[in-house]
């Protein structure tokens, strides 16, 4: 994974970082020079209110050198940059020369004096922002330096620290190959991330489910009809109907276990009767003449209870005793047996059939997997006369 996330995260951190810093660098020149602007103007409010009481005690205006401002009777005797803003209508005016003289006007209306009176302040000296920016700047803007440094090295800190959790899901999720269980690291986090683990470990897993059930159904279609299909050829050329209604039979009981199978990812369990369900395969098998009552024999409890699927139980069943009869011969025998949490079917073979028939290892794998979807476990046993499959089934 390349690591765009965790550069735009500091990207913006920095930028977050630069933008405050030089809003609060601007918000504080502009509060320095406001209240130095505030003090000037308050030296000279004072100034005029002791000119004017002055004019009031004695007559006349205060000497120069009375007070921090000079007092002008007339424009005649004011500075050419400030006689200027005068002739142009000013009464108050903050004046900017370029010989370093910063001047502060403001017009007076004495009482008991005749004639206007021009209240002017050089506040050059007073000045202390601009000084200090002169004197300490340097060290301001290293100091300003610093901190701006050591802010973006957190940030950056910052974004690695967040960013990591995904990289390493991402890296994860990269490394991980087909069919390996999908179990990232970051499930055990208890915020977002967490939960994205969680459900993309999850997703991958039902994907891989999927996948794998239909790699196995297009395999067992290939692998498991082509038998049945041959037989219904050789019955065709040997216009052998019953066997080729038997192969048929075959291949629809086949297609529904393989369809069956393809959605046991999201087919239910629950509580079911083992025996009645095989009571139902084998009233089928008597009803379709399959079956003799005489050469079966029943060995189970009254009631069977067991958890798993009854479409994939019935399926299972059905598919048992339909390959018993059919690989068992004509005279086959049955024999189904419940003891010790194991239920076993066995069939007994014709010897003279018995190098042409496979008896329950025909669609075993399918057996199998059937068995699997429901948490059962089956097993297969072969002998010279007889042959039996035992299945464990998930006792509730």
């Amino acid at each position: 994974m390349f690591s765009s996330i965790r550069h735009g995260l500091f990207a913006a951190l920095a930028g977050f970082t630069l933008l405050i810093c030089l809003c609060y660098t601007g918000l504080a020149l502009v509060i320095a020079y406001v209240t130095e602007d505030m003090l000037v103007d308050r030296l000279l409010q004072r100034e005029a209110g002791a000119v004017a009481a002055y004019v009031r005690a004695h007559g006349v205006l205060p000497p120069p050198g009375a007070g921090l401002a000079r007092v002008h009777a007339g424009a005649d005797t004011l500075p050419p940059a400030v006689r200027e803003r005068v002739a142009a209508g000013q009464v108050r005016a903050e004046i900017f020369t370029g010989t370093g003289s910063h001047y502060h006007l403001r017009t007076l209306e004495v009482q008991g004096r005749a004639g206007r009176v021009y209240l002017v302040l050089d506040a050059g000296p007073l000045l202390v922002v601009s000084k200090l920016i002169r004197e300490v700047g340097a060290i301001v803007l290293l100091v300003a330096l610093g901190l701006v440094g050591l802010a973006l090295l957190l940030a950056w800190l910052l974004s690695r620290r967040l960013v990591r959790p995904l990289q390493v899901l991402a890296r994860e999720v990269r490394s991980l190959r087909p069919g390996d269980a999908a179990d990232f690291s970051a499930r055990r986090r208890r915020d977002e991330i967490g939960y994205l683990a969680d459900r993309l470990g999850t997703t991958i897993g039902e994907l891989q489910a999927a996948l794998a059930r239909e790699h196995a159904f297009t395999r067992d279609v290939n692998h498991e009809l082509r038998t049945p299909l041959t037989v219904m050829n050789n019955a065709l050329a040997t216009r052998d109907t019953a066997q080729l209604r038997t192969s048929l039979d075959e291949i629809g009981a086949t297609i529904d276990v393989l369809f069956a199978l393809a959605r046991a990812g999201h087919v239910p369990s629950d509580v079911l009767d083992l025996r009645g369900c095989i009571e139902d395969a084998l009233l089928r098998l008597l009803d379709g003449g399959g079956l003799d009552p005489e050469r079966l024999v029943l060995q189970l409890p009254e009631r069977l209870d067991v958890r798993g699927n009854h479409h994939l139980c019935m399926l299972l069943v059905q598919n048992c005793l339909g390959n018993a009869l059919f690989h068992g011969g004509p005279g086959t025998r049955l024999r189904l047996s419940f003891a010790d949490g194991v239920l076993s079917l066995a069939n007994t073979v014709d010897p003279s059939r018995t190098g042409g028939t496979q008896g329950f290892l025909h669609g075993q794998d399918l057996l199998r997997r059937i068995a699997a979807a429901m948490r059962w476990e089956l097993g297969f046993h072969a002998e010279a006369g007889a042959y039996r499959v035992d299945i464990l089934p998930l006792r509730s």
